[in-house]
């Protein structure tokens, strides 16, 4: 009996892999930001969500803004060149759409709590975090004190994402995937999780080395979406460009409430409304949402 088949429709594996309070990694550093598996999260509006991330961007400040995010792990956050991230900002300085619980890092504290993950250890250990509070305002930060020299070091808990979402440019009909260009932390990310879920620019037949290239096996991965252009506005090596004006004109819209609700009715407009009986908040942003769409 052949083995069953990792490809699967983009709706089919988000509604199979990603559940309402879940913890959700989707990497990519300015380039293969998976944006796609973003957007059926919101058309399915699952909700009570942890979001890791990297540099959240406009990806996060997306959910967020549609009040899927409960809580949120990442280092550094904002308009890649543009500003703040005013859905964020409105979360965490007024509660809307609903309050937002979260754990900041540096990017070497995220990059070692991947790699920790990946590795099975319960964490990992860096120089950094001094002269900042950071580590008095999380438990996922402490210190160790090394057996060989007496050096007090940072240690950083593990992350173990439920389910990490990426974008490459190209998987096999095997589920074995590629990505080459400008890379992040993908493949920590990943072989950190429980499942992945990668959206890839196209399936091809059989996957050729390329130059800096970065496979994950298909053991890793647990479902592959083809969805061209998923990285949109980001881009893809070989594929796509980056969509500038896009980022820029996210500020206007993300900057007012009523502006992105109106733009979350358009492009959304089938969304399921969030369940309002895992948060109170949810169901009275839905309709806050709902209604604001609706003018």
């Amino acid at each position: 009996m052949p083995a069953p088949t990792k490809i699967r429709s983009l709706p089919d594996a988000v509604a199979d892999l990603i559940h309402d309070g879940d913890t959700v990694a989707m990497e990519g550093f300015t380039h293969l930001i998976p944006f796609a598996a973003a957007h059926e999260l919101i058309r399915q509006g699952t909700t009570d969500l942890t979001l890791v991330r990297m540099t959240p961007d406009v990806i996060y400040d997306q959910l967020i803004g549609a009040g899927l995010v409960r809580k949120l792990v990442f280092s550094w956050g904002g308009n890649p060149g543009v500003g703040s991230l005013h859905r964020f900002r409105d979360a965490i300085e007024n509660g809307w759409p609903r309050p937002l619980e979260v754990d900041e890092h540096s990017h070497a504290g995220m990059a070692n709590r991947y790699v920790a993950g990946a590795s099975g250890l319960p964490f990992a250990v860096l120089r950094g975090y001094q002269g900042t509070d950071l580590a008095r305002r999380t438990t996922t930060v402490s210190t160790v004190t090394c057996p060989f020299t007496g050096e007090v070091l940072a240690a950083v808990a593990a992350l173990n994402p439920d389910v990490t979402v990426i974008h490459a440019q190209q998987a096999d009909r095997d589920g074995n995937v590629q990505l080459w260009g400008l890379t992040g932390v993908q493949k920590e990310a990943a072989l950190a999780a429980r499942q992945v879920l990668v959206t890839v620019e196209e399936i091809v037949e059989r996957l050729e080395p390329h130059p800096g290239g970065v496979v994950l096996p298909a053991w890793a991965v647990t479902a592959v979406a083809e969805v061209p252009g998923g990285a949109h506005p980001s881009y893809a090596a070989g594929y796509s460009v980056r969509d500038n004006d896009f980022y820029r004109g996210w500020d206007a819209i993300s900057r007012d409430r009523e502006a992105f609700s109106a733009w979350l009715g358009e492009h959304f407009p089938t969304r399921k409304r969030q369940p309002g009986s895992s948060a109170s908040a949810s169901a009275s942003t839905s309709a806050s949402v709902e209604e604001a769409s609706a003018r």
